[in-house]
């Protein structure tokens, strides 16, 4: 790979990066304009505000340029590295891209929603929600790090178990927040 292909590379990489900074934080935000909508006044009305400017400004200005350029450089790199369509390693990545795309789409819809005060998610399922990225994220790493070494039954296998951990974790943050409000 030459040292032009390298640089491509590295700023798919950024923008990847800031790409799924922008998928993490964009639920968070979803779960305390939630939580605010319970407030009583004038409580409500302020954090619903900034929080709004704040979703504005980290969807417009960071998450969606991040997955333009995330996108544009990945492409780059398929033209001029066209082998790479014939792995099939790079096909499952592509799937799961896929599956990050329409997740960032349905977080654009509901950034919509809460930009207009359409409130129709509970704060638990923002937190599962929350998840959907991170297991798109694991499924990708390793699957570009271990490429055709990678033992499906166990890949799959792995992927689920992260899920139930991630299940659980939410379970239990939900069970010590009960019993200690300001955790």
């Amino acid at each position: 790979m030459t040292e032009y292909n390298l640089y491509i590379k590295a700023l798919h990489l950024i923008f990847v990066i800031t790409w799924f900074a922008g998928l993490f934080y964009i639920p968070r935000l979803f779960i305390y304009h939630i939580e605010a909508n319970d407030k009583p006044s004038p409580d409500k009305e302020i954090l619903s505000t900034q929080l709004k400017l704040m979703t504005k400004r980290l969807w417009y200005i960071i998450t969606w340029p991040s997955a333009i350029l995330a996108t544009l450089f990945a492409v780059w790199l398929l033209v001029i590295n066209p082998s790479f369509l014939k792995m099939p390693w790079m096909h499952l990545k592509l799937g799961f891209v896929v599956l990050l795309m329409l997740y960032h789409l349905k977080n654009h819809q509901i950034f919509k929603q809460f930009q207009r005060d359409e409130i129709k998610y509970t704060s638990k399922f923002m937190r599962i929600w929350n998840e959907a990225s991170t297991l798109i994220l694991f499924s990708i790493v390793f699957l570009v790090i271990l490429k055709n070494s990678l033992n499906w039954i166990y890949g799959v296998l792995g992927i689920f178990v992260l899920a139930l951990l991630l299940m659980f974790g939410i379970k239990l943050y939900k069970s010590i927040r009960s019993k200690n409000p300001n955790a």
